[in-house]
């Protein structure tokens, strides 16, 4: 006999991830708004901050992002003059990417999201940290 209780929504692990995740990325909306990029332009960013230079393919696996995705994400970050894609001279193959100094002065403005997305979410500081180790763990298990 089938486990009609197994399909409920209300018992999938999945859905409360992708509405969370959803509604989380939704929060950040209006920060990242007056920084004229989109959420997964600020994951770049946020990767290239804390190291520029870095190869494109490196850029995808620190976000989980395949190169179909990650290139047009790219692309307009250029084309706002917030990076600057390059080839490597010893291999042309490869694509680095450097943040701009306006890249540099956004990231000034951007050091204020973190808290405000702390303080419209409200948890203390246990909290924070026991969810971030909850998924850290989930994906760890996922990554094996």
């Amino acid at each position: 006999m089938e486990n009609q209780e197994s399909l409920k929504l209300e018992n999938q692990l999945c859905f409360p991830l992708y509405v969370i995740a959803k509604e989380i990325t939704g929060l950040y909306r209006p920060f990242l708004d007056e920084l004229d990029i989109t959420y997964p332009q600020y994951l770049v960013m946020m990767v290239l901050w804390e190291n520029d230079g870095l190869p494109v393919n490196h850029i995808g696996e620190k976000l989980y992002l395949d190169s179909g995705t990650l290139t047009p994400l790219l692309k307009r970050l250029e084309a706002k003059g917030l990076i600057l894609r390059k080839r490597k001279k010893e291999d042309e193959r490869v694509v680095e990417v450097f943040i701009t100094e306006s890249g540099q002065a956004l990231r000034s403005k951007a050091c204020e999201i973190p808290e405000k997305m702390y303080r419209k979410i409200d948890l203390s500081q246990e909290e924070w940290l026991d969810l971030k180790k909850s998924i850290q763990k989930i994906l760890t298990k996922i990554e094996k």
